[in-house]
């Protein structure tokens, strides 16, 4: 008996079907894995991250070390640094902290080298602005002074959605490199040092002027985003509807394929 025209033409589509079913499962299930493996890497680097933050300040990389200077092995390291500031060149950079929104003071510090790192000596509000731009304030005694903070990387492109403009001295994220371009460092410093460590002992040894309480140091927050849970349970759900689908819609060919067969049997055996 040969098969029936119809269930032949359904044949083609229903295995391409199947095909593209399997391919949506597998993948949707190496996704959920993925991210899996994403949330056990990030939680041991918070973990890290975590230690490393609250361990006694080393001395900051030297210029030999900056090649090999990287987010996993130095970010959020407390560091100490040596030098002179260097307060006409102080960039303020967009912030917004726990204490409103406002800027960030990033002014170079002129090391025993001859190299420049950035140092971010804390939050000031925003109507505070024309008068860092117009005139900074005094940053500390003359001569050298020490800073404790913690190394952080560069931020480069901008933030807040905009792009950085240093003509018009606008400065959404703390691009090291360009701002370090646009106050014409000869060697600054591929990252950037928070002023102020973390609990009751580390803050910055010079931060601001003396009888002044801005700008504001020590407000890092060491914060990760970690939602790689969320998009697991995302992709295997997923996995599980698609895995559902092709339950359904496999009992419902078979119901088909019976229906089918009952009515070609009966078209064999006539009734007398």
């Amino acid at each position: 008996m040969l098969p029936a025209p119809g269930a032949t033409a359904r044949r083609l589509p229903q295995a391409v079907l199947a095909l593209v079913g399997i391919a949506l499962f597998l993948g949707f299930l190496a996704l959920g894995t993925w991210q899996v493996q994403r949330r056990t890497w990030k939680l041991t680097l918070m973990e890290r991250v975590e230690q490393r933050v609250h361990a006694a300040p080393t001395p900051s990389p030297t210029s030999q070390d900056w090649p090999g200077v990287n987010a996993a092995d130095h970010e959020y390291l407390p560091v100490t640094l040596h030098g002179q500031w260097l307060g006409d060149k102080t960039v303020l950079t967009q912030a917004v902290t726990e204490l409103g929104a406002g800027f960030w003071v990033m002014t170079p510090l002129q090391q025993d080298d001859g190299s420049q790192v950035l140092v971010n000596r804390g939050f000031v509000p925003q109507d505070q602005r024309a008068q860092w731009l117009a005139a900074p304030p005094p940053t500390s005694v003359p001569g050298s002074t020490t800073v404790q903070g913690l190394l952080r990387m560069t931020e480069p492109g901008g933030g807040f959605l905009r792009s950085n403009d240093p003509v018009q001295q606008r400065w959404y994220s703390r691009d090291v490199a360009a701002i370090g371009q646009a106050l014409k460092l000869p060697q600054a410093a591929p990252f950037f040092v928070d002023a102020g460590l973390p609990g009751p002992t580390g803050t910055a040894t010079d931060s601001a002027a003396p009888d002044s309480k801005w700008p504001r140091a020590g407000m890092t927050v060491v914060r990760f985003h970690n939602s790689h849970l969320v998009y697991a349970l995302t992709w295997y759900g997923l996995a599980l509807m698609v895995a559902g689908a092709g339950w359904y819609v496999a009992r419902y060919e078979r119901r088909l394929r019976g229906l089918a067969g009952h009515t070609t049997t009966s078209d064999d055996h006539p009734s007398p």
